[in-house]
Order: structure tokens, then sequence, then C-alpha cells
């Protein structure tokens, strides 16, 4: 198996507009391929040959505030400042033929109790039997590997992409799973209209070895690794309108808000979040001149260390942040202890207010707007479209296959839809009742419309709403606007890669990041990194560059 990769629980959990992000990002790996599987890298022509085309859904619901197109492809996700009252239909005619099928995925919910109404109600709909078993999402990783042992997999299953190499997904494509292309790649899409209004990067995630593979759920338009944010209302309070556009301005700004004696600071250890701020390449590896490197060996990152040592030694990062505490109870943030942070977009929500509202009244969240270190034009490099993907089982026969495709265009139908608000929440009047921010849980549909029972095989675009806080969404959807025109796709972004398991420990370069952390933080030199990276190079950093060289980039495979 291979390195870190670029989804986490925590990713999904407070993502449908991004999540926490460094330079460890890594391509969607796979497990070492022990395996007769066909999983692997695929050709940039070779991808292209198998994806599905896009064709936005029409007759759906109108969003508030529009798509807006960016830079290499990147697009914002449709915003919603209230919820639509006037549900649309997406699908028409038959879904299902009769098909019984079983499905499982992870979840972090009570697990409902097993043919309640709810379920019942949704294989009406369907025309199927369709049987979800959530697992314990916590467990998810024990829970599946007996199964792939014994041959006995579902007829659907879901593999978050941080369990690629658990679960050996590069081997069980083409062997256990099912080779969607003939289904789904180029035109043949369009007869699942809510497939086909799915992102063209979601699918790219579900490519393996030039053959489609994978449905995703959850894509996001223009998913990033975070923003610097900072307390609005605090700052207003002060008559504090920021214009940060460098670093240096990001420095002056924290000096004139940091109130030690008053038990506030200016910053939290923002390192990792920093690192776009001064175009470190995310997605951990970049070419320079057709050659692989690091992006630990970038020189803009030992130009980020030195900045948040700066910081560090000028007494501008909590106590808490020096001395590696995580979280507290409010956060820091919330408590209006610190007043900027780096943190992932997909934490800028209904729920985050009403935490930091109960913390200190009037909370309001800002993001400053991407900048550079030097002022020069910034850039943003795209994380993965999808950390979620769901795979059907090969031994399904083409028409059961069929089935579960138009089951998954189902499942796939937009926010605003009578199909998402079926999914997600029940039957009116049973499971829920419509409030003014939307659909509210009765007490059987708490029990039993458990979030994500179907979510995980297939779902639509992201989409960002926020019940009873527009101004979030308002404020979100700008900002991703504005960050949409310096977007970039990093090497060997969304592609599925199979690396050697010898290479697990020095991918995860967890000393290498441990000596990161001390530089930022003030406990150490600059030149504490430059040693450590010496060591991971030496101890077969350059060997991993040198395989990425060989088996991905000199094949044309970036």
């Amino acid at each position: 198996m291979s390195s870190t990769n670029a989804f986490t629980r925590r990713g999904f959990l407070t993502a449908s507009a991004g999540a926490a992000g460094a330079i460890t990002l890594s391509p969607l790996l796979a497990a070492c391929g022990n395996s007769a599987g066909k999983g692997g890298a695929s050709t940039k022509a070779g991808i292209q040959a198998v994806l599905p085309t896009f064709k936005p859904l029409a007759g759906g619901v109108t969003p508030d505030i529009p798509v807006v197109s960016g830079a290499d492809g990147a697009m914002t996700n449709p915003g919603f400042v209230k919820y639509p009252t006037n549900l649309v239909k997406t699908v028409t005619g038959k879904v299902g033929s009769g098909g019984t099928y079983t499905a499982v995925a992870p979840s972090w919910n009570p697990i409902p109790p097993a043919g309640n109404a709810y379920y019942a109600a949704v294989n009406r709909a369907l025309g199927a039997n369709f049987t979800s078993q959530p697992a314990n999402g916590n467990t998810y990783n024990t829970v599946i590997p007996p199964l792939i042992a014994a041959n006995k997999l579902p007829d659907w299953l879901a593999i978050p992409g941080w369990l690629n190499p658990t679960f050996n997904t590069g081997g069980l494509v083409g062997t256990r799973l099912a080779d969607l292309t003939p289904y789904l790649g180029g035109d043949a899409i369009l007869e699942y209209p809510n497939l086909a209004a799915i992102p063209t990067g979601g699918w790219q995630c579900g490519v393996w070895n030039n053959r489609l593979y994978g449905i995703p759920s959850y894509t996001d338009g223009m998913d990033v690794a975070g923003a610097m944010l900072y307390r609005r209302d605090l700052l207003e309070a002060k008559g504090i309108t920021p214009a940060v556009k460098t670093a240096a301005d990001l420095m002056a700004l924290g000096k004139e808000v940091n109130n030690p004696s008053g038990g506030v600071w200016a910053f939290d250890d923002n390192r990792v979040y920093l690192y776009q701020v001064f175009k470190v390449p995310i997605g951990s590896w970049y070419l320079d001149n057709g050659k692989v490197k690091s992006a630990n060996e970038h020189p803009q990152l030992l130009e980020c260390l030195d900045f948040c040592n700066q910081l560090a030694k000028a007494g501008l990062l909590h106590p808490d942040a020096v001395a590696g505490v995580k979280t507290s109870n409010p956060s820091r943030f919330n408590a209006g202890k610190v007043i900027i942070i780096g943190g992932g977009l997909g934490g800028w929500t209904a729920s985050d207010a009403e935490t930091g509202s109960a913390a200190k009244p009037g909370y309001r969240v800002g993001a400053f707007p991407v900048f550079s270190s030097d002022g020069s034009t910034p850039s943003i490099g795209l994380t993965s479209s999808s950390g979620w993907v769901s795979y059907l089982n090969k031994n399904l026969s083409p028409d059961r296959i069929k089935e579960c495709l138009r089951i998954a265009n189902y499942f796939a139908a937009p926010f605003g839809s009578y199909e998402y608000n079926l999914i997600n929440f029940g039957v009116e009047g049973a499971d829920y009742t419509m409030g003014p921010d939307g659909p509210v849980r009765t007490t059987e549909g708490s029990n039993t419309a458990a979030d994500n029972v179907y979510n995980f095989f297939s779902s639509a675009q992201a989409q960002v709403y926020n019940a009873g806080y527009p101004d979030i969404t308002k404020d979100l959807e700008a900002w991703y606007a504005d960050a949409a025109k310096y977007a970039y796709k990093p090497l060997f972004w969304n592609l599925n890669i199979t690396v050697p398991d010898q290479y697990s420990k020095i991918a995860a370069g967890t000393e290498l990041d441990d000596a990161a952390t001390a530089v930022s933080t003030g406990k150490q030199p600059l030149s504490y990194y430059q040693e450590a990276l010496a060591t991971w190079k030496s101890s077969g950093g350059d060997a991993l560059a040198t395989w990425y060289q060989q088996n991905v980039a000199d094949k044309g495979l970036s």
C-alpha cells in the first residue's frame, strides 16, 4: 500500500465545500499489486476516452447563487439562501425492475432498524428491493477486508478514498468490481441525466487503468485545501477592515490584533494553510523541468516555514498551538482566543455559527481572498473532486447493472428535488415536516431516516446551503467565485495510483511533518527541518520520487 491520501473521515464530516489539506495531499492511492487486479494509473488520453459526458441537468431547481466557472475546469457549487419549496421531479418513468440488491456503506449515525417504513417508501419509489446495510464507520476498515477475503462482496460497495490501500481497490477492479465503461463512458451516461450532471472530476476518481469502475458521491466542483479565516465580528468591533494581500500584510494585521494580556492571540499554527499562500505545490509532488520532485523540498516551503517561525518568535501564536494542543471546547477560534486561523471551508457552516454564537454572541467568520506571499498573482490548487466512490459487483449481469445505474441516477437527484427529499429525509408528514428553513425530522424520521443511508452509493454535486444563516452561504460563494479565477490542477490530480508497500512509511513522512511543526511553532530553527528533509530523502524520499518518475510521469500517466 502507499502513502497518505487526500481523504479523511473528518474531510467528509465537515465538507460540502472543502476540507483541511496540506502538501501531503496525495493521489488516490491504492494498495500494492499483490493480486491480479488491473488497478493502476491511467494515461491522460485513456482517461478522456472513458470519462462520461458532462451535461447539466435540465429542469432542475434554479439555485439562488449559480455556478461560476473558473480556471483549469474549476466550477463553484450551486448555492441556496433558502430551502426550495416547490420540489421538482427529476426522474420519470420506471426505475427498478423488481431486482433485489444488498449494499454496504459506512455510517457514523445510529443504525436504523431493518425493514422500517422509510426504507419501504424508498423501495417503492425505486421499484426494487434495495437493502442498505450501514456498517459502523469507525470500524469500516476492519469490516470489509474479511468480506473481500471470503469473496462475499455485496452487490454494491462504497469505498472511501482513504481506504483504497486497506481494501486493495486496485486489485479488486476488474476482478471483483464491474467495469462500468460500456454503460457510462462518453454519451452512454446521457441515459441517466442526474449522473450526467455530476462534474467530470468526480468520475475521474473512479477510473482505474483507463477504465471507469466507480460512481462518485459528494462530488465537489472546486474542492480546495482551505483558506485563511478570521473573526470578522471581532475585527469589525475594532473598526478593522482587513486588506491582506501579502504575507507581510498578514503579519502586520496579526501584530495589530495580538493581545496576550487580554487572553487573545493573533494566530493558531496555520502552517499547512499558508502553503498555498507561498505557492507550495499541493498534492505532494510537482514537476521541475520534467522531473518529479517532492513538495517537501520545494524552495517556497522553506520560505513558508521561516515565515511561520517568525510569527511564533514574535509571540503571535496561541500558547496551546505552540504546545501542540489540537482541540479545545469551544475551540480557541470560536471562543475568540485566536483571531486568525487556517481552516477547511467545509467547516464554515450553520453548525459552526451556532457553536461560535454559543461561545461568544455575534460570532461571524470571514475569509481573506486568495493572496500570495509576495503580492504576485495568487494560485490555489484543486484537491480531489470526490472522496467517496461506490462500486458494483462484477458478478451482476448487464441487465442488473443497468438497473443499479437507474437506481444510482435516482440517488443522484439534486438538492431541491422530490427525490432528494425522499432519499435524505423520508416521507413528508411521517418522517419530516417542512419548516421555514427546510425539512424538520419527526421522532420517527430521526430514528429511521438517518443521514447518508443512500448517499454513499451516489449523490449529486455538492451544494451550499446553511439553514437559518443565508449570509454564510453568500460569503462562502463569493469567496469561491473569486478563488476560482486562480485554480490549478496539481500533478497527479484525481489519479488512482498503485504504489508498492515498501514506500508506505516514507510517503507518510510523519517525522518530516513533525519537524515542520517544530519549526512553525518556533521550537526549532529552519535548519532542523532541512536536516530532517535530508534524512527523509536519503531514507527513501528520493527513491519514491524516482518510482513516480519511472512508473507514472515517464509513461505519460500524469
